[in-house]
């Protein structure tokens, strides 16, 4: 059984949680239609299930939300920021704004930052870009927990990263994807509705594959994209590090093994994390390129799959349903265990209970 939670209801919740704990409107606000969209299109990994932590992070210190990022250097095409360890939406949307304006101006814009906190779902901040007409890139980095193939130790993050384009039709490709096999907050949801994972996630305590997300999330030691390496689990593992030179390398932030382990940040050692936001003229090179972008994704929709009952899907269709499912009843479906945690956090905080709706979805 899912609890349902009107839309504009959850973005108050979130908003009242934030502002109780100590940050202002506008940081507030911006943070909570960050984990709003990330819920509204299936991604509730990065959503509610989010808040508690960046309540926790702001009371304890360890986050000063209502710091404002700098410029420190800046070129025509380039720009590189310093959070200033506000909340990580405040900085990524400085950083995209500012690759929109410069792509505007060179055809491409490329923003390093560096002393940010957790930015939720990258594909959020690339759509900014493609909403406006251009191709958005999005990279982050992690505390460690993924292990390099044939290692034992995590020593790089999840480092997801994103790309999202326009095409024809009011169309958009929308790739968002972590470069670990999957997420921590992915296994813990598991967790918690008592579920198993899959081979290839995460390894156990004897540094194997592991199916039980108990065990999963003691070790917090996940796999690479691909799983082990007799499944390719190296290009995964390239792939992380790749983010990590593009975000942690370029910004100056802590990076790779030198990330303090996750929950072990604190206001004397904030997570001091780097991000990268790339935005792209596509109108700089070929004509025609929102044409062929919507001509590929429409073919690959016709293409026949292997189940008739799940049909081929270009990248971003599973987003798309899910944001029209959400808007269709105007509510978004959280787990028990959520609504709990936001009641906990109601009481603590001193501020309105969520108001759900059962729903039997």
């Amino acid at each position: 059984m899912s609890i349902r939670v009107r839309i504009a209801e959850a973005r108050r919740f979130i908003v009242d949680c934030l502002k109780a704990a100590g940050a202002n409107e506008t940081p507030a606000m911006q943070q909570a239609e960050l984990f709003i969209q990330a819920d509204r299109m299936g991604h509730q990994s990065h959503g509610l299930n989010r808040l508690e932590s960046c309540v926790n992070d702001i009371t304890n210190k360890v986050c000063e939300p209502n710091n404002e990022p700098e410029i420190i250097k800046e070129s025509r095409s380039t720009a590189w920021i310093d959070a200033r360890n506000c909340l990580g939406a405040t900085s990524s949307q400085l950083g995209m704004d500012l690759a929109v304006t410069k792509a505007k101006d060179t055809g491409i814009g490329w923003v390093s930052v560096k002393g940010s906190n957790h930015n939720g779902m990258l594909g959020y901040w690339a759509k900014l870009a493609a909403k406006k007409g251009f191709i958005g890139l999005a990279f982050a980095n992690s505390a460690p927990l993924v292990a390099p193939t044939r290692s034992k130790k995590a020593a790089l993050g999840t480092n997801p990263l994103a790309v999202v384009a326009p095409a024809g039709d009011d169309e958009f490709f929308f790739l968002e994807m972590a470069t670990s096999a999957v997420t921590l907050g992915v296994i813990e949801m598991r967790r918690k509705v008592h579920m198993y994972i899959p081979d290839g996630w995460a390894l156990g305590l004897d540094g194997r594959a592991t199916t039980d997300p108990e065990e999963a999330m003691r070790t917090s030691v996940l796999m690479p994209l691909g799983g082990g390496e007799t499944t390719s689990g190296y290009k995964g593992y390239g792939l992380c590090a790749a983010v990590e030179l593009l975000t942690g390398m370029c910004a100056g932030s802590n990076y790779a093994h030198h990330i303090q382990p996750l929950g072990a940040s604190t206001a004397e050692n904030p997570a001091n994390l780097g991000q990268t936001f790339i935005c792209v003229n596509p109108n700089s090179f070929a004509p025609g390129f929102h044409t062929r972008l919507l001509e590929c994704m429409q073919y690959w929709r016709q293409l026949e799959p292997v189940d008739a009952e799940k049909p081929v899907i270009a990248p971003g269709d599973i987003e798309k349903m899910a944001a029209e499912a959400t808007d269709a009843r105007n509510a978004i479906l959280y787990l028990p265990y959520q609504i709990s945690i936001c009641a906990a956090l109601a009481e603590k905080l001193n501020v309105k209970h969520i108001e759900t709706i059962v729903d039997k979805e």
